[in-house]
This record gives structure tokens, C-alpha cells and sequence, in this order.
């Protein structure tokens, strides 16, 4: 696999992730979220404005190497993530289509609910976004996913 030029990490505040030397600190979003999918006391619930900057984020990318997204367990807000960013950069794209690729390369995902509803919202789906997920259902129970690759562009 090519050098990863950008990292988007989604992850809660108190954890601290060091952007690697390889990576310049402006091609490093850090989204400080909890993987809640409802307002909770004393957590940070994902917001319209993390996933504004995640879709900013990923159309700012240039795509010439590797864009990479990590959450704690690999499972939940990455997966999330992934998903809004393949949504974001295929706009014509059948969100159902873009899910079962997300699947078929992590079969332990499990998008965070909440992330991909703002996400649909954002980018005018009209709830696609939301019924795909809903479709590929739960993944594999697993304490961590495994590292995962999807092609940024998807046919339409």
C-alpha cells in the first residue's frame, strides 16, 4: 500500500493521537467525538460541524496516496467515516452499492448511527445514506476491526 499523505482521526478528547512525522499537522483532521449515537452527560456527542469537516476534509484531498481514518477500535466511527467519505466523493453513487463495498472490506464494521444520519443530512441524501446502513446491518462482533482498504472513487 502507497504512504498515507492525509489522517482523519475520530476519536474522544482525553485520547491523544500525535500525527505522525510523515504527515504535515494541516493534512490531519481530528474530529473529538465519543462513539454515542445519542447526547450523553460528560460525552461529546458526533455533531453537523464533524462531519462538516470531515466531507471538507475529504474533498480537499487530493487523492495522489492514501487517506486514512481510525477511530479506538475500528469499528463504529471510522467505519462511520469511511462511509461519509465515499458518500461525499461519489456523489451520483448508489449508497446501498457504497455500503456493501464497506462491508465486503470490513466485515466488522458498524457505522455510528448518529454520524451517518448528520452525514445524510449534509449531502441531501434523503435518508439513502441511513438505509444502506441499516441494510448491511451489524457486523461481526469483534473487539477491533482490522485495517481495511476502499477505493476513494466508486462507479455509477
Amino acid at each position: 500500500m502507497a504512504r498515507v499523505s492525509h489522517l482523519v482521526t475520530l476519536i474522544n478528547g482525553e485520547t491523544l493521537i500525535d500525527t505522525p512525522e510523515t504527515i504535515g499537522q494541516d493534512r490531519h483532521l481530528r474530529l473529538s467525538m465519543n462513539d454515542i449515537a445519542e447526547p450523553r452527560d460528560g460525552l461529546v456527542v458526533p455533531s453537523e460541524d464533524h462531519v462538516a469537516k470531515l466531507i471538507q476534509f475529504a474533498e480537499d484531498w487530493d487523492q495522489n496516496a492514501p487517506l486514512l481514518i481510525h477511530c479506538w477500535a475500528g469499528i463504529s466511527r471510522s467505519t462511520a467515516g469511511a462511509f461519509v467519505v465515499l458518500c461525499a466523493l461519489n456523489p451520483r453513487a448508489d449508497e446501498h452499492a457504497l455500503a456493501r463495498a464497506l462491508r465486503r472490506a470490513s466485515p466488522t464494521a458498524y457505522p455510528n448511527r448518529r454520524i451517518v444520519a448528520l452525514a445524510d443530512d449534509v449531502l441531501g441524501r434523503g435518508g439513502r445514506m441511513n438505509a444502506a446502513v441499516d441494510h448491511i446491518g451489524r457486523g461481526l462482533l469483534a473487539e477491533e476491526g482490522k485495517v481495511f482498504s476502499l477505493p476513494a472513487r466508486h462507479a455509477v
